[in-house]
Protein backbone atom coordinates (compact mmCIF):
# COMPACT_ATOMS: atom_id res chain seq x y z
CA UNK A 1 0.00 0.00 0.00
CA UNK A 2 1.36 3.60 -0.66
CA UNK A 3 0.19 7.32 -1.05
CA UNK A 4 0.28 8.87 -3.93
CA UNK A 5 1.17 12.13 -4.99
CA UNK A 6 2.00 13.67 -8.73
CA UNK A 7 3.22 16.60 -10.02
CA UNK A 8 0.21 18.19 -10.59
CA UNK A 9 -0.37 18.16 -7.39
CA UNK A 10 -3.05 15.32 -7.00
CA UNK A 11 -2.84 12.83 -4.17
CA UNK A 12 -4.78 9.89 -3.63
CA UNK A 13 -4.70 8.26 0.26
CA UNK A 14 -3.66 4.85 -0.45
CA UNK A 15 -3.13 2.58 -3.65
CA UNK A 16 -3.44 -1.29 -3.11
CA UNK A 17 -2.04 -3.02 -5.70
CA UNK A 18 -2.53 -6.99 -6.32
CA UNK A 19 0.14 -9.23 -7.14
CA UNK A 20 -1.30 -9.27 -10.76
CA UNK A 21 -0.80 -5.75 -11.20
CA UNK A 22 -4.53 -4.66 -10.65
CA UNK A 23 -4.87 -1.89 -8.38
CA UNK A 24 -7.55 -0.10 -6.34
CA UNK A 25 -7.50 3.97 -4.89
CA UNK A 26 -8.63 4.84 -1.59
CA UNK A 27 -8.98 8.07 -0.13
CA UNK A 28 -10.25 8.53 2.97
CA UNK A 29 -12.95 10.91 4.41
CA UNK A 30 -13.92 11.54 7.99
CA UNK A 31 -17.29 12.56 7.13
CA UNK A 32 -20.49 12.48 4.45
CA UNK A 33 -19.92 16.29 3.53
CA UNK A 34 -16.52 15.37 1.97
CA UNK A 35 -17.57 13.10 -0.98
CA UNK A 36 -18.50 15.21 -3.97
CA UNK A 37 -15.16 17.06 -3.20
CA UNK A 38 -13.26 13.70 -3.01
CA UNK A 39 -15.03 12.43 -5.98
CA UNK A 40 -13.72 15.37 -8.32
CA UNK A 41 -10.47 14.80 -6.57
CA UNK A 42 -10.29 11.37 -8.29
CA UNK A 43 -11.73 11.99 -11.40
CA UNK A 44 -8.68 14.70 -12.11
CA UNK A 45 -6.49 12.27 -10.84
CA UNK A 46 -7.55 9.79 -13.13
CA UNK A 47 -7.23 11.65 -15.90
CA UNK A 48 -3.79 12.67 -14.99
CA UNK A 49 -2.20 9.14 -14.67
CA UNK A 50 0.52 8.74 -17.01
CA UNK A 51 -0.69 5.26 -18.34
CA UNK A 52 2.78 4.56 -19.89
CA UNK A 53 4.40 4.32 -16.45
CA UNK A 54 0.78 3.17 -14.47
CA UNK A 55 -2.14 1.65 -14.91
CA UNK A 56 -5.33 3.00 -13.95
CA UNK A 57 -7.07 1.91 -10.89
CA UNK A 58 -9.46 -0.87 -11.41
CA UNK A 59 -11.68 1.00 -8.57
CA UNK A 60 -11.91 4.16 -6.97
CA UNK A 61 -13.01 3.83 -3.44
CA UNK A 62 -13.99 6.83 -0.60
CA UNK A 63 -13.82 5.38 2.85
CA UNK A 64 -16.13 7.55 5.15
CA UNK A 65 -16.62 7.33 8.85
CA UNK A 66 -20.57 7.65 8.69
CA UNK A 67 -23.32 7.12 6.52
CA UNK A 68 -24.20 4.62 3.74
CA UNK A 69 -22.07 2.26 1.39
CA UNK A 70 -23.29 2.87 -2.49
CA UNK A 71 -21.54 3.02 -5.57
CA UNK A 72 -22.05 6.59 -7.40
CA UNK A 73 -23.23 7.13 -10.80
CA UNK A 74 -19.72 8.11 -12.11
CA UNK A 75 -18.38 4.50 -10.41
CA UNK A 76 -16.76 5.77 -7.84
CA UNK A 77 -17.54 3.50 -4.63
CA UNK A 78 -18.18 5.29 -1.29
CA UNK A 79 -17.61 2.34 1.55
CA UNK A 80 -18.95 3.42 5.22
CA UNK A 81 -16.54 2.32 7.60
CA UNK A 82 -19.28 0.36 9.31
CA UNK A 83 -19.57 -2.35 6.68
CA UNK A 84 -15.93 -3.13 7.07
CA UNK A 85 -16.77 -4.22 10.86
CA UNK A 86 -14.95 -1.14 12.50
Amino acid sequence: MVHYNNSYGYEVDAIVQKRNGDSAAFEIKVGVGFIDEAAKNFKRFAENIDTEKMELPKSLNIITGTGMSYRRPDGINVISLAVLGV
